[in-house]
């Protein structure tokens, strides 16, 4: 009778030394997924306590992290556990992680692109740089935010106009509404006003925004009056600024000015605007038509 290739007794000390083993490397990899898991929960926690309140786009970015995060590690980990059972069970794992490291070679080359903007859009997920809703210039392009994903960013123009824009060609981002916003607005007077009384009439208009039930809750500060800053051809320039809640810049800053039109227009406070005048050349232009194009101060 022919010898059976595996004797009863090498299959136990098989189980015994290389089965036992796989089973500690199992066991090890299970325990590693727990603590993973573990630690992304924890993630996930202190991401949403850093932002306070707890708003559901901030919720999706936590969890949007804590899913690619744990699916990194979970792939080391099952990658790590499948080589060393491998090498239990007698078999060469050295052709394997060259074939491996080739594969991974090309496919790294072949979507480079693609890696660019997943790592991009991780980091702008993880810093928080931006987030829906939010106003932003990215890549040369303004609008809000509308759609955030690990591989592009959705913006939507004042026109209307959507843009797709991949996170691997930002490389600068600028928010104009991160936590709060700023109106800065230049106001121009003729040069003939007194600087001061416009500046009190200003500060005035200002205190009657902030009494404003649709203003007082979006103007976080008191109007703050940086002084003259410029002489213009026509006109002295006064810098003046806001602090909002985000988005909310723009509003303060067109009520303001309506405000600055109509107050200015009452106290007899001249704004400069171009004009232009037609008159008859006199001299080498006698008979021709002179157009002579100022502001009015």
């Amino acid at each position: 009778m022919p010898s059976m290739p595996f004797s009863l007794d090498s299959i136990i000390h098989w189980l015994l030394t290389h089965g036992v083993k796989i089973a500690f490397i199992l066991l090890g990899a299970f325990i590693a997924y727990r603590i993973v898991k573990v630690i992304i929960h924890r993630f996930e926690k202190v991401v949403l306590k850093q932002e306070g309140v707890v708003p559901s786009e901030t919720e999706k970015r936590a969890k949007t992290l804590g899913r690619i995060i744990q699916t990194g590690l979970m792939a080391v980990i099952l990658a790590v556990a499948l080589m060393m059972i491998i090498r239990e069970l007698g078999l060469d794992i050295g052709p394997l992680i060259a074939g491996a490291g080739i594969i991974g070679l090309a496919l790294g080359f072949g979507a480079q692109s693609l890696v660019k903007d997943v790592i991009n859009g991780f980091f702008i997920l993880m810093e928080d740089q931006y987030r829906v809703g939010d106003v932003v210039s990215v890549a040369g392009v303004g609008g809000v935010v509308e759609q955030m994903s690990l591989r592009t960013t959705v913006l939507r123009d004042l026109e209307g106009k959507v843009h797709f824009i991949p996170n691997g060609s930002i490389s600068t981002a600028s928010n104009m509404t991160k936590e709060w916003s700023r109106a800065l607005l230049d106001i121009g007077v003729a040069y003939k006003e007194d600087v001061d009384k416009v500046m009190e009439t200003l500060k005035e208009i200002a205190d009657g925004m902030q009494k404003d039930p649709d203003y007082s809750e979006i103007i976080l500060e008191p109007l703050q009056i940086l002084g003259v800053d410029d002489f213009a051809d026509s006109a002295v320039i006064i810098k003046v600024m806001f602090k909002t809640l985000p988005i909310k810049q723009w509003d303060v800053a067109r009520e303001f000015r309506r405000r600055v039109k109509k107050t200015f227009d009452e106290k007899g406070i001249e704004i400069p605007f171009p004009h232009v005048t037609l008159y008859m050349g006199e001299g080498e232009n006698k008979g021709k038509l002179v157009v002579e194009s100022k502001a009015s101060a």
